[in-house]
């Protein structure tokens, strides 16, 4: 007997953890690859469960299932108890002395400012395994929220309710040139001269974007964009090309060795954007996310 209620304490959390994907995904086929199922096995279980519940919880439609009033009202439970069972597994793995923690940062952070600060946390914690995962502001936002993350970096402005934030720096945001560029021979560049000159820049999924269209903002500039990339590498590589000007932040600056491109400040007021760090304060913080918190708090003052 007590086999039976274990077995199915443990299909009814698989099944919770296959509804809330399907939930998320809105389609049989992406849900079942994501669980390595497939999509008649997804299929079979979502129906057990809906006839054990009573009711259906999705409205199944050719290409989409969407959740049904019911669905609703269970998916924030589900969640609820799925993040209450994986907080209590990374309550039992502190106790084994050994963690891990799953950092969500953007693009324009990760490759530039992540590599030195985690190879320094490691050595001095050797037990923590800590998963970067990448992503844009508005998802890293959203698995905050749902607990798939534990802690991310990103840059302001961030809008992200129930989510708590705190600054780590600030840090400049300088004019990239070609090298042979006539803007090249500028310790510091005025402003107002970039309008003349065409532009590439990141797409708009970038915060970053948003940070220089506000600087831009403020000092009434409109420059032209000719291209809008997804990666900052990019960008910097046909500034290189000539294919542009741009602007780049001092962590990606730092990095690159190139002889092609070159950085100037501009005169005045200088843009700049506010790396955060965010989390959600109604998880479990393990002492390992504790350590990181504070780790990147002393690093970055």
């Amino acid at each position: 007997m007590h086999d039976k209620v274990g077995m199915k304490s443990v299909l009814e959390l698989v099944q919770l953890e296959q509804f809330v994907t399907l939930a998320r995904t809105g389609n049989f086929t992406r849900a079942a690859k994501k669980l390595s199922l497939s999509q008649s096995a997804l299929s079979r279980s979502i129906q057990r469960f809906e006839d054990r519940i009573g009711q259906p919880l999705f409205e199944r439609k050719p290409r989409e299932v969407l959740l049904t009033d019911l669905g609703e009202i269970l998916l924030e439970r589900a969640r609820e108890i799925l993040h209450l069972v994986e907080d209590t597994m990374e309550m039992i793995a502190e106790a084994d002395q050994n963690g891990k923690i799953r950092l969500g940062a953007i693009p324009t952070i990760a490759p530039y400012f992540l590599p030195g600060i985690l190879a320094e946390f490691a050595e001095a914690h050797r037990n923590i395994a800590v998963v970067v995962q990448e992503d844009t502001t508005e998802n890293l936002i959203r698995r905050c929220r749902h607990g798939e993350i534990d802690l991310a970096l990103l840059a302001h402005p961030v809008h992200a309710k129930y989510l708590e934030t705190e600054a780590l720096f600030d840090e400049e945001l300088f004019l990239v040139v070609p090298s042979e560029h006539e803007l090249a021979s500028r310790m510091k560049v005025e402003p107002g001269v970039v309008e003349e000159y065409p532009f590439v820049t990141l797409n708009e999924a970038h915060c970053l974007a948003e940070n220089i269209n506000s600087f831009c903002r403020n000092q009434s500039l409109q420059p032209v964009s000719v291209e809008r990339i997804s990666q900052l590498a990019t960008v910097q590589e046909l500034v290189a090309l000539d294919h542009g000007i741009s602007i780049i932040p001092a962590m990606a600056r730092d990095l690159d060795g190139s002889d092609r491109r070159v950085y100037r400040s501009f005169s005045g007021e200088k843009p700049s954007r506010t790396i955060i760090m965010m989390w959600n304060p109604n998880r479990y913080e393990s002492k390992w996310i504790q350590a990181l918190k504070h780790y990147l708090r002393t690093s970055c003052s």
